[in-house]
């Protein structure tokens, strides 16, 4: 299997331990794409799920060995989410090969520098009610709960995949309302600690723009959406969309900022 060469590779909310993570997607993903520095930007294990009912399948190890196997050969860093805040407290320690960092500094090919972070740290600025992201939390989980249902109706009757939360969550003003807080909050960060630009996940909603000269970059989750964010070798991003089907065969490119050199 001919792998795709890149600088660098972010993957987020992948869910490990959540029976509705997308490992296969994943697995296939990450067989097909080598790297020179991996960032795992946080929620790679679902903690939280796993200690309510745990559920570990054949899948999801192999993920985690391959992702073990990668950072022997690469350098990789783990900037810890919400649903796997425990290892925060080892930060700038450790695990095996793997770098853990709360949040770390990321340059480039071109010079620009990114702050790399979760961005569950957002969340306490954009509400002050904790019930609300508990009760967002639980409709979500209903919604992706519902979606594997459904999709795995559709692939018997042999439709493609499609994804019920990014439906609801484009048909939501208080999700619109919430996704675009986020944004402007990111933005501000990196504008506030002057660097070129941020890259997070948390959201679940891929997203590559450049706003007065600030880079946003969200590589999305392998919950629904399976998205990733790269670095080719001349510092151009790109947001990547793979899909869970190998019928579909798929690649795409869904959006890209030039190097700049």
């Amino acid at each position: 299997m001919k792998q795709q060469q890149i600088r660098t590779l972010w993957v987020s909310d992948t869910h490990l331990g959540n029976k509705n993570a997308q490992a296969e997607a994943l697995m296939d993903f990450l067989q097909q794409h080598e790297c020179e520095t991996l960032y795992l930007v946080g929620d790679i294990l679902d903690l939280w799920k796993m200690s309510k009912k745990g559920h570990w399948p054949k899948s999801h190890q192999q993920v985690l060995s391959l992702i073990m196997d990668k950072a022997k050969d690469c350098t990789t860093r783990y900037i810890p989410g919400n649903h796997d805040p425990f290892f925060r407290q080892l930060d700038q320690q450790c695990l095996g090969d793997i770098k853990i960092h709360k949040e770390y500094i990321h340059q480039l090919a071109n010079g620009k520098q990114l702050l790399v972070t979760h961005g569950d740290c957002f969340d306490e600025q954009i509400s002050k009610h904790p019930w609300l992201f508990i009760i967002g939390d639980l409709s979500y989980n209903l919604a992706v709960n519902l979606n594997r249902h459904i999709n795995q109706l559709g692939r018997a009757l042999g439709f493609s995949y499609w994804s019920l939360p990014s439906f609801l969550k484009r048909r939501s003003k208080k999700a619109h309302q919430y996704i675009e807080q986020f944004e402007r909050l990111a933005i501000a960060r990196a504008k506030e600690l002057n660097l070129d630009g941020i890259v997070c996940g948390h959201i679940h909603q891929a997203k590559l723009m450049e706003v007065e000269g600030i880079i946003y970059a969200n590589d999305g989750d392998w919950l629904e959406g399976c998205h990733a964010l790269v670095e080719h070798m001349d510092g151009s991003l790109a947001i990547v969309h793979w899909a869970s089907s190998k019928k579909r065969q798929s690649k795409r490119l869904v959006q890209l900022l030039p190097s700049n050199n």
